[in-house]
């Protein structure tokens, strides 16, 4: 019995009870007979609940491939740092299903997608992006086949769900729910400016990938803002920068010439740079980053962003030209206006920010 069809009752049964004493032809009921008739049905109530929600708990938990209606039981492999604030996580599903490699592939062919991880203490969620397999991986063939997942997260000071990941160990059980499809990548496009801020890294390398893998000419251009040096250590970036402008991360910064380039060996490499070269080998030539970082009063302003524009040529429809905007609300909101909540749904509000003042009519745009 589910709780709606338990309220029904308790309402029938209430009705019946009511009708009983005013009744000439019954006696009347002691004001301890109400009582304790109100407490056999509280506890009548409450059991049917707690039924219902084990048996939701049960389901959630005997499902062995991702779906979105309910949570999975995925297994912590590794979580490896990328920073003294952030770190890779990888999960295997606990139980195997040869159902999930297609639940990935479709959710890579439609765009950027994400999945819902579960605090268990305190019942909440929140959506993280999973990375696509590149050559940096280190995944074996046989962790692919079991439907590995890898995901960037930072440990949030406030966000409960960020700091219940970076504490279980190695070994725990996380429950998900998913795929959630984030942003469809038409299958017209041509051209992807992702205009990321830290962990906002993650779903532009999946619109690389999903872009990328249809085949042809289709090229992706990333501009990365960080605040921290460790998370993009050892980027180099594909084209020269415009003269530093004001960023959102730092509104004080002073303006300073960029630093020279130079060599950096592989080892010293972040994770996350391995996994953009990795991208760009695996697709030459149609793979472009520029890293923006406060440390060096970097940051991505109108120059970068037209000097990006301007190197792709015109199209008559939006649909062949993107730029999608990722990382921290405040970031977001900085670049193309903040997103919107109504009944319940986010929405993508009004456009606004740095990119409504370049007034791009031949890029449609679109905030995750």
């Amino acid at each position: 019995m589910n709780c709606l069809q338990c309220r029904s009752g308790l309402r029938a049964a209430t009705k019946s009870v009511r009708y009983a004493s005013t009744s000439t032809s019954t006696p009347a009921i002691s004001p301890a007979s109400k009582s304790r008739n109100r407490r056999w049905l509280g506890i009548l109530f409450v059991g049917a609940t707690a039924t219902a929600t084990g048996a939701y708990i049960r389901q959630s938990n005997d499902s062995a491939t991702l779906n979105q209606e309910t949570f999975t039981k995925y297994r912590l492999v590794s979580r490896e740092p990328v920073s003294a604030t952030s770190s890779l996580f990888t999960l295997r599903p606990r139980k195997f299903s040869e159902t999930n490699y297609d639940v990935y592939e479709e959710a890579w062919a439609t765009g950027v997608w994400s999945v819902m991880f579960k605090q268990p203490q305190l019942q909440i969620g929140r959506d993280y992006t999973p990375l696509p397999t590149t050559a940096a991986t280190g995944l074996t063939i046989e962790d692919e086949n079991e439907g590995c997942l890898r995901f960037f997260i930072r440990k949030d000071p406030f966000g409960e769900v960020s700091r219940y990941l970076h504490t279980i160990d190695v070994g725990a059980d996380v429950e998900m729910r998913g795929p959630k499809i984030e942003c469809v990548i038409p299958k017209e496009t041509e051209n992807i400016l992702f205009i990321a801020g830290g962990t906002g890294i993650a779903p532009a390398l999946q619109a690389g990938y999903s872009l990328l893998s249809r085949g042809g000419k289709s090229k992706i251009h990333i501009l990365w803002a960080n605040r921290l040096k460790d998370d993009c250590a050892g980027g180099q970036s594909d084209s020269l920068k415009p003269v530093p402008s004001r960023g959102w991360f730092s509104w004080f910064g002073k303006r300073e010439s960029v630093p020279d380039i130079v060599a950096v060996r592989d080892e010293d490499q972040s994770l996350i740079v391995r996994e953009l070269e990795a991208l760009k080998s695996q697709y030459p030539g149609q793979v472009t980053v520029d890293y923006y970082l406060d440390e060096e009063n970097t940051f991505i302003g109108k120059e970068a962003i037209r000097a990006s524009i301007d190197s792709v040529p015109a199209s008559d429809s939006d649909k062949n030209n993107l730029i999608l905007v990722s990382g921290p609300e405040g970031f977001i909101s900085y670049m193309a206006g903040p997103k919107l909540w109504a009944q319940g749904l986010e929405l993508q509000g009004p456009l606004n920010g740095v990119i409504k003042e370049l007034d791009l009519k031949e890029w449609g745009v679109w905030k995750l």
